[in-house]
């Protein structure tokens, strides 16, 4: 079996261990800092392939990446077993992000550099790619086009996720039904819920993704996790860690969620695989 992730990379710079997040011109120092690789594409192909390699299940999983790729990160992702296509072109410059974390917040500064031009080359290499599952993790500027692309994808064989992340812009598109509709899975946190149905209360939200083709994947932090789909409703309670950061932790469980759907876990297995991995990557600094 194949899971192949595209989306989004960066090198991530993170601060980690702050009392609280700096005001307006306010510097605060810290002692504690990792540099490392980072993007939901990346976090959730690491992921799953220290997953598929732990003795939990007896079928192989290949993790292939598509996104573009500065040097250093093609060097760490071999040594996680990750077969990268890289998209970043000559002289082009990698995305960077810098977080401040504390035990419960986090803010972002980042430099998209070959981001800004990924998504038109992914949408010419995703309709010929080879896999089991693909997991897109980033913002579709053109939702219909998307669909199309996906519906072309399962036409293949090939079943298809999607993480929108927190993205006001995608509220406006028209689309955006039609490509939720054509997914087998959509991975959003409590937030996003709320957002991408505009209602004020998550009870409410959840009713408008119960009725969606795709079945709906409900991140909630430190209350578990929600299946959702027509007539069925499955909770999986969170695993319990002590938070040192929690950057990358919804990818993590995307991959472990999704490293157990391949391997025919029930829907109970699936969440409780992706809230283990994803309370896991929260016990030290950045999403791998």
């Amino acid at each position: 079996m194949r899971l192949l992730c595209a989306g989004e990379s960066f090198e991530d710079l993170i601060f980690v261990g702050l009392d609280r997040l700096p005001g307006p011109g306010e510097e605060i120092k810290t002692d504690r800092f990792v540099a490392t690789i980072g993007g939901g594409a990346v976090i959730t192909a690491v992921q799953a392939a220290r997953a598929s390699r732990a003795p939990l299940y007896g079928v192989p999983l290949r993790v292939d990446l598509i996104s573009a790729l500065g040097p250093a990160s093609i060097v760490r992702l071999k040594k996680e077993h990750v077969r990268v296509h890289n998209l970043l072109r000559q002289g082009e410059p990698p995305a960077i992000s810098v977080a401040l974390s504390t035990t419960d917040e986090r803010s972002f500064v980042t430099f998209n550099g070959a981001n800004a031009k990924l998504e038109s080359r992914l949408a010419r290499v995703i309709p010929k790619a080879q896999a089991t599952h693909i997991h897109l993790c980033f913002y579709p500027h053109d939702c219909l086009q998307w669909a199309r692309i996906v519906s072309k994808l399962r036409q293949r064989g090939i079943t298809a996720s999607w993480d929108f992340g927190w993205n006001e812009p995608l509220t406006n598109d028209r689309g955006l039904i039609d490509l939720i509709d054509e997914l087998d899975f959509v991975f959003v946190n409590e937030l996003e819920a709320r957002l991408y149905t505009a209602e004020a209360e998550l009870s409410e939200a959840l009713d408008h993704w119960r009725h969606r083709k795709a079945i709906a994947i409900v991140k909630l932090g430190q209350n578990g996790s929600l299946w959702l789909a027509p007539g069925r409703d499955v909770h999986a309670p969170a695993s319990r860690v002590k938070v040192i950061d929690t950057t990358g932790a919804g990818d993590a469980f995307n991959a472990g969620f999704l490293v157990a759907w391949m391997n025919g876990q029930s829907p109970a297995k699936c969440l409780a695989m992706g809230n283990r991995i994803g309370a896991r990557s929260t016990r030290m600094a950045g999403g791998i």
